[in-house]
């Protein structure tokens, strides 16, 4: 796994997984433009569909296996952990 493409948070959240196959960590993939034929299947492979050539961040839920797959991509620019939304009740 190439840990310099993780942001912090995606760094300590691998390090808890228990079952390395599970998909359970949602994340912000962000690549390079633009795509190869092989990067958008890949993408397509993961459930990513409506690849266009001006999209370079897509929202995906995977394993640990398949961040670490990801990692090594060189057309991966870095992978960040989507963090859950709270809302506010202040009025």
């Amino acid at each position: 796994m190439n840990y310099q493409k993780l942001d912090a948070a995606l760094a300590m959240a691998v390090n808890q997984v228990e079952d390395p196959q599970e998909a359970n960590l949602v994340i912000f993939l962000h690549t390079q433009q633009p795509l190869d034929e092989n990067a958008i299947a890949f993408l397509q492979k993961l459930g990513i569909n409506n690849i266009t050539a001006n999209t370079n961040v897509f929202t995906v839920t995977v394993s640990l296996d398949t961040i670490s797959e990801l990692s090594q991509q060189s057309w991966i620019q870095y992978l960040k952990l989507s963090q859950k939304l709270h809302l506010s009740r202040k009025i």
